[in-house]
């Protein structure tokens, strides 16, 4: 291709920019005239030659002169005939070329993309309008224009001759710029990248090239923004501290970050496509394969897997580890996917049986120290209540004795009726610190004896009315459950007359099935249990620790100006059922 300048092209029919021009069809040349025309002059031509010679020979003269006019009229009838059609397809033919040369500029116009078309002088002939849109070149600036004006400086010449080596090929189209993104120029000086496909053909004895671009700037900036993302995601999952598994369909593995590989032994690229079966005890493969299938059939998006016990998982050297996990589903263009959340937890397993055997050893140690305190209490009650309290009774008599014999107004004897009086006293006392220590009739007489003995003391004390209601007439409780339910009501009782301001207070011990239910009840100012216990103040948390030796539990309902409710409950031995 020559370097000389060339006069741009401008064509005067601003249609004729989205189409190259096309040679005319259908014309009546010369020769086309005289294919038709040559038996009509043959015809003449062979009658001239007979009403020549009739004429010179005197052959029928007149007879070949009609007939030599007649021959004439049939040819000029003919000819008349013959030019009229060819002038009729003549019309049709322009009209059929005029049609499909607007279905073509209206098809080239409505494209969505830009359609350029060079000569083989790269010269632009077609600029449809999306090329104008994408470009930002008015038609009219660029038709007649070298190519090179849609073009960075640094390409024109590999283009140039990249259409050159195109146009020797003899191949009818193909995509440009297949290996890399190429790049064009728009009319404010901005570069944007592009993908083409060129196509050639031969026009009117030139050859012609056609490029169907796109501007894929914002597909580029798509695929960059999902880059970046797809980059941060990576980072975040290989930093995540918990393991980070997905699975597809058919359970096999996808996605493996770091943390994975740590906590399974195994690497990423052992582990992508393997099955996820890999990483799960054998004895439990057939139910976590049911559990992923029946999550993917439902709507829930993700939840805690086997939030009632720990999962368990398995590492590439065979050994078996505790893990909690969560799962979630995503239903993608390849299908669905499972991605599995997971922590190691052996160190808080662990952490959780050592607590739980710390907690088991607290409470037989505290039930123990309980059964040695009812035990010591139970000995020093009984030594006060025989020993002390005989040796008492004794002294008190003695005394009584001397008294009678001794003249009243002597001095001895106020002295010893001191002395008696004295004794007294500390007999009622050491009965009462007895009874306080343990009564004896609960070991005497039993649980509903040592009840109804503990509600009438309350109310001589605290001039308070209780009640007391036995669902079973004969309680028989072994003594480790009796002591529990004496010292239940005891420490009630204690509480409501320091604290309730209580005109009535209603004691109900019923067994509903194989529990024991005890219910202390007062009308008192009651108060918030959301309040902090006072310093010192150890009844209600006694109770639950009773409670808890025995395997029960205990509650408090309370509120300001409603009194208070306080329940105990405890299973009761087989025997007793």
């Amino acid at each position: 291709m020559s370097d000389a300048p060339e006069a741009p092209m401008r064509p005067r029919d601003p249609a004729a920019s989205v189409r190259p021009a096309m040679p005319a069809q259908g014309g009546l040349t010369s020769g086309r005239l005289l294919i038709i025309l040559a038996p009509v002059l043959a015809l003449v031509v062979a009658t001239g030659v007979m009403a020549a010679a009739g004429w010179m020979f005197g052959w029928y003269r007149h007879e070949m002169l009609f007939a030599a006019v007649g021959a004439g009229g049939a040819v000029v009838a003919v000819t008349i005939v013959l030019l009229y059609g060819q002038a009729m397809q003549q019309r049709a033919s322009r009209l059929a070329l005029q049609n499909a040369e607007e279905r073509m500029s209206g098809i080239v116009e409505s494209a969505m993309d830009p359609i350029v078309t060079v000569d083989e002088h790269q010269r632009i002939l077609v600029f449809n309008s999306a090329a104008e849109q994408v470009f930002r070149w008015p038609r009219a600036a660029v038709i007649g224009e070298r190519l090179d004006k849609l073009l960075p400086a640094r390409f024109r010449d590999v283009h140039h001759s990249h259409v050159e080596r195109f146009g020797q090929t003899g191949t009818t189209s193909r995509r440009m710029g297949a290996q890399s993104v190429l790049v064009a120029l728009r009319a404010n000086g901005e570069e944007f990248p592009i993908e083409a496909s060129i196509s050639q053909h031969g026009e009117g004895g030139r050859k012609l090239f056609t490029v169907i671009l796109r501007d894929i700037t914002e597909r580029l900036r798509a695929e960059s923004l999902l880059e970046r993302g797809e980059a941060r995601l990576r980072g975040i999952l290989d930093s995540a501290m918990d393991a980070i598994i997905t699975v597809d369909d058919d359970q096999r593995v996808v996605l493996f970050n770091a943390a994975a590989e740590e906590m399974f032994g195994c690497t990423r690229s052992e582990a992508m496509g393997a099955p996820l079966s890999w990483f799960i005890p054998e004895r439990f493969r057939a139910e976590h394969a049911a559990h992923v299938r029946g999550f993917g059939q439902g709507s829930i998006a993700s939840r805690r897997m086997g939030a009632l016990r720990i999962v368990t998982g398995l590492r590439r050297n065979g050994e078996e580890f505790p893990i909690d996990a969560s799962i979630s589903q995503l239903l993608g263009r390849d299908g669905k996917f499972f991605t599995v959340i997971l922590r190691d937890v052996s160190e808080r397993v662990q952490a959780e049986q050592a607590l739980r055997r710390s907690k088991d050893e607290l409470h037989e140690l505290a039930s123990a120290a309980h059964r040695a305190r009812e035990q010591e209490k139970s000995r020093i009650a009984r030594e006060l209540h025989d020993e002390l309290g005989q040796s008492l009774t004794a002294l008190q008599m003695d005394v009584a004795w001397c008294r009678e014999r001794i003249p009243a107004q002597d001095g001895m004897a106020m002295r010893l009726a001191r002395m008696e009086s004295l004794l007294e006293t500390t007999v009622a006392a050491t009965r009462r610190i007895s009874s306080d220590l343990r009564p004896l009739m609960l070991d005497d007489l039993g649980l509903r004896p040592a009840l109804e003995w503990l509600v009438e003391s309350f109310t001589q004390h605290t001039g308070v009315r209780c009640d007391l209601s036995v669902a079973s007439e004969e309680l028989e409780l072994p003594e480790l459950q009796a002591t529990a339910v004496f010292r239940a009501v005891q420490e009630s009782l204690t509480n409501i007359a320091k604290h309730a301001r209580a005109t009535r207070v209603d004691v109900n011990i019923e067994q509903e099935n194989s529990t024991l239910a005890i219910r202390v009840r007062d009308d008192g100012i009651g108060f918030s249990p959301e309040d902090s216990r006072k310093p010192n103040s150890f009844g209600l948390l006694g109770l639950r620790e009773r409670a808890a030796l025995l395997g029960g539990e205990a509650s408090v309902t309370s509120a300001p100006g409603r009194g208070t409710e306080i329940e105990v409950r405890f299973p009761l031995p087989e025997e007793v059922h």
